[in-house]
């Protein structure tokens, strides 16, 4: 069974979005992403940021980037719940962290938290609605 159709069979709250509508947003998202932590690493190579700035971001993109292969590779629900816990923890923490030495970075996370957490709140959902398939 493909990913899409492994998806499509998973019980999932009426106000799922649809999988092309999920693409869109991340499609918008990620170039602000791009650029943000791209800054950010930049910075904190030339020594204008301290390590402990950089880490969030940096946890977060390895969390980002491995949510696709557990949730649609190994179609482990709960740990795709764990992994976007960690998402949503980290950007969370990017903005604290990074909010006095360059707030323009932190208010551009906001479009990414709030979207994060609604997929949060959606993959918690899907996690328990299938715990037992």
């Amino acid at each position: 069974m493909n990913w899409l159709d492994w998806y499509n069979s998973l019980e999932k709250p009426e106000w799922t979005p649809e999988p092309r509508t999920i693409g869109m947003i991340w499609q918008c998202l990620y170039p602000v992403i791009f650029v943000t932590f791209g800054f950010v690493f930049v910075q904190f190579f030339r020594g204008f940021l301290p390590w402990s700035v950089a880490l969030p971001f940096a946890i977060n993109l390895v969390a980002n980037l491995v949510f696709t292969p557990i949730q649609f590779g190994w179609r482990n629900l709960p740990l795709a719940a764990l992994d976007i816990a960690v998402v949503w923890l980290t950007i969370c923490w990017m903005i604290v962290a990074i909010w006095s030495h360059y707030k323009w970075v932190a208010i551009s996370q906001v479009p990414y938290l709030l979207w994060v957490s609604i997929a949060t709140v959606l993959q918690f959902t899907i996690t328990w609605n299938n715990w037992n398939r």
